[in-house]
């Protein structure tokens, strides 16, 4: 005796979507697509400006020691008493004049230091010099900026900078070395910062100073960390390299 197998009850039909219903899909659809072209320009900027700015910046430092003239090794006298730094005028608008190096970042770690710190500078060239600052080695305070997570993230560890790290600074007159001396962290309309004697806007300068300014905290941007180095010596090119950083001018040769 066979088993007939009932016919399965219709489903009933599918009540039509109302508007609110359409609103709803359309709306979670927008959604996604939204936090995916969020998360496209999130990896954008964290990394591939990152590269792009590594090349320019490692382009321009290659351009600069090309220019640069002396010995690429430490001279005999490189470490005597200089007197007064030579100091250089400030160039244009955009154009590099020197490379920073900062031992505490890495012992590769070297940057253009060009002049402005406009958009198309910091988010391309890395370290920018402001245009209202002293030249390295003047009497004053040279004021330069950085971004921390993108284009380069030139300042990224500049949380790590405590007293007594050396900063150093090669320009086409010589080598300035600046030793940190504190740091703080302000709000972002504090620009008393950058003043010749920082802090005290107005004040007739005695200091050869140096300041690094960069965003806070490492992923935003409500403060600005700030990191005061004062010169502790300078010798011109003829002198060679600092010996901390001599192994930047070995490579290039």
């Amino acid at each position: 005796m066979t088993s007939r197998r009932r016919p399965a009850a219709p489903r009933p039909p599918r009540a039509p979507r109302g508007v609110v219903g359409w609103t709803v899909q359309i709306l979670g659809e927008l959604l996604i697509t939204l936090g995916l072209v969020l998360l496209l320009f999130v990896g954008w900027q964290l990394w591939w400006t990152n590269i792009d700015a590594d090349r320019a910046q490692a382009q321009a430092v290659q351009q600069l020691n090309e220019q640069f003239s002396g010995p690429t090794t430490p001279q005999p006298d490189a470490q005597k008493d200089w007197g007064e730094p030579v100091v250089g005028k400030a160039p244009a608008h955009g154009q590099p004049f020197g490379i920073v190096y900062i031992p505490r970042f890495g012992e590769d770690y070297e940057r253009p230091l060009v002049q402005g710190t406009s958009q198309d500078v910091l988010d391309t060239l890395g370290l920018g010099h402001y245009d209202s600052s002293a030249m390295p080695g003047a009497v004053g305070n040279v004021a330069v900026a950085g971004h921390r997570q993108t284009n380069g993230k030139v300042l990224d560890r500049i949380d790590e900078l405590s007293p007594g790290d050396r900063i150093y600074v090669r320009t086409a007159e010589g080598y300035y070395t600046y030793a940190v001396r504190n740091r703080e962290i302000v709000l972002p309309s504090d620009a008393s910062v950058i003043a010749p004697v920082p802090g005290e806007p107005g004040k007739e300068p005695a200091d050869r100073l140096l300041t690094l300014t960069s965003c806070n905290p490492r992923f935003g941007s409500t403060e600005r960390f700030i990191v005061y180095a004062v010169l502790e010596h300078w010798q011109p090119s003829s002198a060679g390299p600092p010996q901390e950083i001599a192994h930047h001018l070995a490579e290039e040769r």
